[in-house]
């Protein structure tokens, strides 16, 4: 099958919003086989493990990353032949415990031009008294250390995932989220894969609408829990994204990154 790459659009919407969602792409047959699969567990791998490696050819994880759809994403999003850097099989049971703190997958990562992403698969439908995973869209690039972010409990223009079977979200590894309590009839299943990648993030994706005005609105885009200053900052932060994923050190919006890397290096007359 054919992986179905990005648009220069979506890859622009995936840096401003920090996820992207893909649903019901994943065929009923493996959603049927997964719940039994992701019971009884999937052995740990090394960090660093190329895919192949890490899961064996007919697997649920090498049969998950082959939908065209989210082989395409990853594709686009961290190149061929990226590294596992950890998986993970989350179960909620029906009332179990507490909601998971607001979080990002990481200490602080200070990379301007690199990203790891996180396949988060979910074979059930969620529905909103099932939990689900709530995120933060537009947090990705706001520096914190792992759960920093905890005490907040509601922020402005959160996203509590609700979802059909099959569906698969793709995070940046920066991004705000954490699973919420399972107050549904039913087990809660979702599988999470984080890839690290092993190619410069540039120009993976269908970038035949690389010049597309749609780009620009993407990336121009706002969130209800941007405070006036820092939600500058946060487009700032973009375009410098954007800038190492697309080689083009001239993009900008607003002149906000051109103005701050101005150092001219011609002498005066």
């Amino acid at each position: 099958m054919t992986a179905h790459l990005l648009t220069s659009a979506q890859m622009a919407r995936f840096v401003a919003h920090g996820f992207l969602r893909l649903d019901a792409v994943v065929p009923d047959d493996l959603n049927e086989r997964a719940v039994d699969v992701l019971t009884a567990g999937i052995p740990a791998v090394p960090y660093g493990t190329p895919v192949a490696e890490a899961f064996p050819e007919g697997s649920l994880p090498r049969r998950l990353v082959a939908v065209p759809e989210v082989a395409g994403a990853l594709h686009s999003l961290v190149g061929p032949e990226p590294r596992i850097d950890h998986h993970a099989v989350h179960v909620r049971e029906p009332g179990q415990g507490s909601a998971q703190p607001l979080h990002g997958d990481a200490i602080i990562d200070v990379r301007p031009d690199a990203f790891d992403v996180q396949l988060m698969y979910y074979p059930r439908e969620v529905t909103l008294a099932a939990g689900g995973t709530l995120i933060v869209p537009g947090s990705h690039l706001r520096r914190t250390n792992e759960s920093d972010t905890g005490r907040y409990q509601n922020i402005r223009g959160q996203h509590r995932l609700t979802c059909p079977a099959g569906t698969v979200v793709i995070l940046h590894h920066g991004l705000w989220h954490g699973g919420r309590r399972n107050d549904g009839g039913e087990r809660r299943y979702m599988f999470k894969i984080r890839f690290n990648p092993t190619v410069r993030q540039r120009l993976l994706w269908d970038t035949r609408d690389l010049a597309d005005p749609a780009v620009a609105e993407e990336l121009r885009t706002q969130f209800p829990w941007y405070e006036q200053a820092t939600g500058r900052l946060e487009l700032h932060n973009r375009v410098r994204l954007w800038r190492a994923l697309t080689g083009d050190d001239t993009f900008d919006l607003d002149h906000w990154v051109t103005r701050v890397t101005n150092r001219p290096t011609r002498a005066a007359a």
